[in-house]
């Protein structure tokens, strides 16, 4: 086994089988079957748990009575990201957790499998359930194409609105694009969505456009009728440990990025032995992927408990099921190296006291030569530009309107985005009907 960090661990062949699809799709049969579970329930507390509250219910009687176009209608209605949602939604936490069969069998009807294979007949078909309005000589300028600016702009677009929309990246998508695993979105799904999208018309994505370097808050309302921020979370949490600058210690979602973007993963180099610091999505992603690239040991630590880690408990048993191992009340001390690279990490044992996290003094080591962090990003003030911040995120109202006239936020930037990307999409729908409100003579933004 090659020792520090490498590329080439596995066979050629072996690559493509680790990373292939995380759920096959259905076939009509299989969707047929599993739409005749759902009792199409008149309360419905699978659509209540939906942050974009498609229709669930509906879309499942029309898949049963073998109508996935009407059940594409009506997801994409709410949802216009709903191919993505029903691919990397933590549906056991949301619409499954609530379906009346997970209470009463602790088998959930496949919601996220069967909106995938609704989703994926028509947009394979390219068929287009909207159409434009009338234009309305109205331009806004959506910065951010990831879930919540993509959601924004393709509403506004419905609503005969011209959007352009700003992305720093070389691919718009944004974290679909860039920071989900590989092998829950294959085969470029994230760009075929994004041509999905902005079919509508109306829509020009402008690439290489970063907010507070080549485009600014200021110019954007002096050239449109109101701007959408869907800029997301740039920065990323320091680990706080001693040694975390040492050649071997990167970001996980760099690291994510990288491998969405690489064409031959034998060409990506990875550790043999290799920690992740976190307890959410990313930390998982990061983890099984340096499993899946041929990493011999991976180790999650998290400063506390299982039950606090934000990551599902369908994650985390994906994890351990790829050979990852997940050790909790760990939080890093130290990051320990070798003639300037990494050759493990100290972390101290943590518990909570009185309700707050302490550490008891005493430590363990593990070997190792690459170290994950993955423990949050945070929002880079100086994008905001004058709008009022709260726990360091951008405030916004019920509809997404900012401190300042004529701009509205959403997904990740804002107080209380979570990183789902449904509710990104969520957010950035909603925004879209208050400019539209707004623009049209309704409530002033």
């Amino acid at each position: 086994m090659k020792e520090g960090i490498a590329p080439g661990r596995l066979e050629p062949g072996d690559y493509a089988a680790n990373f292939a699809d995380l759920h096959p799709p259905l076939d009509r049969h299989e969707a047929h079957v599993e739409a005749d579970r759902c009792y199409f329930c008149y309360d419905a507390p699978c659509m209540n748990a939906c942050p974009t509250s498609i229709d669930i219910a509906m879309f499942i009687r029309q898949i049963a009575t073998d109508n996935p176009m009407g059940a594409a209608e009506t997801i994409f209605s709410q949802n216009i990201l709903g191919g993505m949602c029903a691919r990397v939604c933590p549906t056991e936490q949301l619409c499954e957790e609530a379906c009346v069969r997970e209470e009463a069998e602790g088998k959930p009807v496949k919601i996220g499998q069967l909106q995938r294979y609704a989703t994926d007949i028509a947009m394979q078909e390219s068929r287009q359930f909207f159409t434009r309005a009338a234009p309305t000589g109205k331009r806004i300028a959506v910065v951010g194409a990831g879930p919540a600016g993509l959601a924004c702009a393709h509403r506004l677009a419905v609503k005969g609105h011209d959007v352009t929309v700003l992305d720093a990246r070389p691919k718009a998508g944004g974290l679909n694009e860039y920071g989900i695993a590989s092998y829950k979105t294959v085969d470029g799904f994230a760009q075929a969505e994004v041509e999905y999208v902005t079919a509508i018309g109306g829509i020009t994505i402008e690439l290489g456009q970063r907010l507070g370097a080549n485009v600014s808050l200021d110019d954007l309302k002096s050239r449109y009728d109101a701007v959408f921020l869907g800029i997301g979370l740039g920065g990323v949490n320091a680990l706080k440990a001693e040694g975390e600058d040492a050649d071997g210690v990167r970001d996980a979602v760099d690291f994510i990025a990288e491998l969405r973007q690489a064409e031959d993963l034998s060409t990506l180099a990875v550790g043999r032995r290799v920690v992740v610091i976190g307890g959410g999505m990313t930390a998982i992603d990061a983890a099984v992927q340096a499993k899946l690239l041929g990493a011999e040991e991976v180790t999650i630590c998290y400063r506390r408990g299982k039950q606090e880690m934000n990551a599902s408990g369908f994650e985390q048993d994906l994890a351990a099921s790829k050979g990852v191992t997940i050790r909790h009340w760990l939080a890093p001390k130290r990051v320990l190296t070798r003639d300037g690279k990494v050759a493990g990490i100290e972390l101290e044992y943590t518990q909570l006291v009185d309700g707050r996290l302490v550490g008891l003094g005493h430590t363990m080591t593990i070997a190792c030569d690459q170290v994950f962090k993955a423990i949050g990003q945070s929002f880079e003030p100086r994008w905001a530009e004058g709008l009022a911040l709260v726990g360091g995120r951008i405030d916004t109202d019920a509809e997404g309107r900012t401190s300042r006239q004529g701009i509205w936020a959403g997904g990740d930037c804002v107080v209380g985005g979570d990183d789902l990307t449904v509710t990104a999409v969520a957010q950035g729908r909603d925004a879209a009907e208050s400019i539209h409100t707004s623009l049209m003579g309704g409530t002033h933004g």
